[in-house]
């Protein structure tokens, strides 16, 4: 088996937050055709403990702690220099040597980039064809967020925005392939980018369907007989708080005095003191949970109400594995191939919200409709293996030191 370099900014398991569970399932995917050697940080203290459990999959591996707010306090660097902050965040001295050792010790020659700011370790490489899987458009994300804030945030973000798409840029010109978690991703990069449209592929997110499937015996953590709300995702995730806060204090006045046996829970780690705030008697804030399976198998309906989205939001398509209904925002419907009002619902105003919720809640035989729906959807076009043999398509090319295969040619694989 060839080695390969695969490099991620946060470490690719357990598979418990959107990012990891893309990481994750990339790992296991390319474990399976190379002898994989790791570069990734922790940012947690508590998943130093899952470090060994990389031995499965990995021929070696070099993981680095990072301490947020130390981190966050060095990014500042980027002021000085003129570059993007999320670069000095993620730079290391070590990893820095340790890249540079396992390629020169294995004879890699391939890598794969997880995020661009992992990218800042290959860039410079000669000799080392990478493909950098962005997921989302990073840059983008951080414009978006200087759009939602005023003062020298708001200043802060727009800078970050710009300074990272400059590198993004850069760093998909040194690529084979710049791969993104959607159609729509793709598009928006290709459209600030579009220098590297030739070298720019889609390859979607999948879903673990065996484990993320209806269990009716799981047991029931919610409220005896009470109707349900389930909103779920990493709480301390910027756009999650936003989409918490923002559902709580816009929508559910209107929910819940319409309906008074109705509660509504967010289930997640870390969550943020924002979110930790809106608990009251009929909204549960759970923290880290063992498992969120059996949260979603007994919720009435799922929900996704966020307003800042990039790419494809996995908390929607584990929800409708599980055979849920979810009505999502716009936003986190976006990137997802299934059919609104049929497979989900979508509600992009306070009034469809408002609507949305009581139809469905209301009429429980047309939610279990759509949740069946959802499922099929899920089994015919979401699988993790058939979305990432893409990803061998393009070492593939790599690896003979071919041109990068067209969109169209990838996405037929």
């Amino acid at each position: 088996m060839e080695p390969l370099l695969y490099l991620a900014h946060r470490l690719p398991y357990p598979p418990n937050k959107g990012d990891k569970v893309r990481s994750f399932n990339l790992l296991r995917h390319l474990s399976k055709r190379y002898r994989v050697h790791l570069g990734c940080f922790v940012d947690y203290a508590e998943d130093m403990q899952h470090v060994p459990a990389l031995a499965q999959w990995c021929a070696s591996s070099h993981v680095e702690r990072i301490d947020p707010r130390l981190g966050k306090a060095l990014s500042l660097r980027g002021l000085l220099t003129g570059e993007a902050l999320t670069l000095p965040y993620y730079r290391s001295a070590a990893m820095t040597r340790w890249v540079r050792q396992v390629i020169d010790r294995e004879g890699i020659r391939n890598a794969v980039v997880f995020s661009s700011a992992m990218g800042q370790y290959v860039q410079t490489i000669d000799g080392l064809s990478s493909v950098v899987d962005f997921c989302d458009v990073d840059s983008a994300k951080w414009a978006e967020y200087g759009c939602t804030q005023t003062g020298p945030m708001a200043w802060l973000y727009r800078r970050e925005g710009r300074r990272l798409l400059a590198f993004e840029r850069a760093l998909s010109q040194r690529a084979t392939a710049s791969v993104f978690v959607s159609q729509a991703e793709a598009d928006l990069f290709v459209s600030l980018a579009p220098e590297a449209a030739s070298r720019t592929v889609a390859v979607s997110n999948g879903v673990d369907a065996a484990y993320f499937s209806p269990a009716p015996a799981l047991p029931d953590p919610l409220v005896d007989g009470a109707e349900s709300l389930v909103f779920t995702g990493a709480m301390d995730y910027w756009p999650n708080i936003d989409a918490a806060t923002s559902f709580v204090s816009e929508l559910w006045p209107a929910i819940a005095a319409a309906r008074p046996a109705l509660h509504l829970w967010l289930v997640g780690m870390n969550p943020a003191p924002a979110v930790q705030n809106l608990a009251g008697p009929r909204i549960h804030v759970t923290g880290t949970v063992p498992d969120v399976r059996p949260y979603l198998q007994h919720a009435d309906l799922v929900i996704a109400p966020l307003r800042i989205a990039r790419g494809i939001q996995n908390k929607v398509l584990e929800a409708m594995a599980m055979g849920c209904a979810v009505v999502c925002s716009g936003e986190a419907a976006e990137g997802i191939d299934a059919m609104p009002g049929i497979e989900f619902a979508v509600a992009r105003d306070p009034a469809t919200w408002l609507s949305t919720l009581a139809d469905l809640l209301d009429n429980p035989a047309r939610a279990a409709v759509i949740g069946h729906a959802a499922r099929d959807r899920v089994l015919s076009d979401y699988s993790w293996d058939a979305h990432l043999s893409r990803f061998d398509r393009l070492l593939d090319s790599a690896c003979t030191h071919l041109p990068a295969l067209p969109l169209s040619e990838v996405n037929a694989a």
